[in-house]
C-alpha cells in the first residue's frame, strides 16, 4: 500500500492528538512526576496518616487497609494522628494499631481549638474500646500532633514521606505555622518542603462544591492547601461516593477484626448503606500506597479555596495539585479495597 502526502499528514495529525491526550495525565514538573509511587516500585512508602475517625466510619476501613498494606510490605506507618478533638478518637486509633500488632506507632492529637465530632448514633467508638485493648483513655492524653509531625519528619530522608489526610486539615495548618524548635531548626513549611514527597488528601468536591473535611475547619483548609510546598493529590467526594464496601467484609472477614465489627454495627443503621458504605477515605490510602495505575486517571491544576470551605478547580498543566478521575470501575476498586479491609494481621 502506498501513502501520499495527504495520508502522511493525516497520520501525523492523529499522532499529535494522541500525544496531546496522553500529556493530560502527566504532572507539570519533574518533582511532581514522582509525587505518587508507581506500582513497579518495591520500596515501602513511608506514610503519616491523619484522620478524624469521627462521624463516619470509612476512616476505620482506611486505617485497617493501611495496616494491611504495611503487612504486605507496601507501606511503612510512621504515625497515626487525630485531627478530631472528640474524646474517643485516639482510643479508637489505638485499638486498630494494637490489633494489627503496631501499638508503638506514634499517635498525636490537636492542642489548638478545632472540630470535635463523635460517632453520633453509630456508637462505634464505644464498641471498639469495650472489646479491644488500647493505650490512651482519651484523645487529649495523646501528645501534640504537631510535635509528632515535626519529630517524625525530621528523622526521615529528604523528599520521602507521604502524608495521607482523611479528616480535618487542622493539624496540617498547625504544622505549616510551627516555628523552629529543639526538634528541628526549620520552620514547618521548610520542614515539609524538605521531607515530604506528597500529600494525598480525601478533600474537596470537583469540579466545585463543598466537602465535609474542608468545610469542618475552613480557615485551616484554606491555609494548608494554599501554603503547602509540595504536590497534593485530591481524592474528591465524587470519587469515593461510588465505591461501596463492607458487605463482603461482614460476611467473610476475620471474626475478631475491629474493622469488621464496626462495619457490622454501622451498616444496618443506615438504609442507604444496604449495598455497602461509601469509601471516600480508602481511595486516598489506595493511591498513596500504590499510585494512580490501574485505578485512576488524574487532572493537573489548582485547588481554589474559599473562606467558607467551598472549593473550585482550575485546570493547569503546570499546577502542583492533582485530582483523581475515575478509570477502573468503582466496583473493581471496591473489591481491591475491601480485600485489604478483610486482611488478618500477620
Amino acid at each position: 500500500m502506498e501513502f501520499g502526502i495527504r495520508d502522511t499528514n493525516f497520520y501525523l495529525s492523529i499522532l499529535l492528538i494522541c500525544i496531546t491526550l496522553s500529556s493530560c495525565n502527566h504532572f507539570g514538573s519533574s518533582r511532581a512526576v514522582q509525587a505518587v509511587k508507581n506500582n513497579g516500585n518495591e520500596e515501602a512508602v513511608p506514610v503519616i496518616f491523619d484522620t478524624d475517625l469521627g462521624g463516619d466510619y470509612d476512616d476505620v476501613g482506611a486505617l485497617g487497609m493501611l495496616h494491611a498494606l504495611a503487612d504486605l510490605g507496601e507501606v511503612r506507618i510512621l504515625a497515626t494522628l487525630s485531627s478530631n478533638l472528640s474524646p474517643l478518637v485516639v482510643p479508637g486509633i489505638s485499638v486498630i494499631n494494637t490489633y494489627f500488632g503496631r501499638p508503638e506507632v506514634p499517635i498525636g492529637s490537636p492542642k489548638t481549638p478545632t472540630r470535635s465530632q463523635d460517632s453520633r448514633d453509630l456508637h462505634y467508638h464505644d464498641s471498639l474500646i469495650a472489646h479491644y485493648p488500647y493505650r490512651f483513655n482519651s484523645t487529649n492524653e495523646a501528645p501534640d500532633a504537631v510535635q509528632i509531625y515535626r519529630k517524625v519528619l525530621s528523622q526521615q530522608p529528604d523528599t520521602s514521606v507521604t502524608i495521607v489526610s482523611v479528616g480535618f486539615l487542622s493539624n496540617l495548618k498547625n504544622l505549616l505555622m510551627s516555628k523552629p524548635d529543639s526538634i528541628s531548626p526549620l520552620d514547618g513549611k521548610e520542614l515539609v518542603a524538605k521531607k515530604v514527597k506528597s500529600w494525598v488528601a480525601m478533600a474537596g468536591k470537583f469540579p466545585e462544591g463543598k466537602e465535609a473535611n474542608v468545610v469542618s475547619d475552613p480557615f485551616a483548609s484554606q491555609y494548608a492547601i494554599d501554603h503547602w510546598p509540595t504536590p497534593i493529590v485530591f481524592s474528591g467526594f465524587e470519587i469515593g461516593v461510588e465505591v461501596k464496601t463492607g458487605l463482603r467484609l461482614i460476611k467473610d472477614g476475620p471474626a475478631d477484626s475491629p474493622i469488621r465489627m464496626v462495619y457490622a454495627l454501622c451498616i444496618p443503621k443506615n438504609p442507604y448503606d444496604k449495598v455497602g458504605r461509601r469509601s471516600w477515605d480508602q481511595t486516598a490510602v489506595l493511591v498513596a500506597a500504590r499510585g494512580f495505575e490501574p485505578y485512576y486517571n488524574y487532572l493537573t491544576g489548582q485547588f481554589i479555596t474559599q473562606e467558607d470551605g467551598s472549593n473550585q478547580w482550575k485546570d493547569d498543566p503546570n499546577g502542583k495539585h492533582m485530582r483523581l478521575i475515575e478509570k477502573m470501575s468503582p466496583d473493581s476498586v471496591a473489591y481491591e479495597i475491601e480485600t485489604l479491609m478483610m486482611h488478618r494481621p500477620n
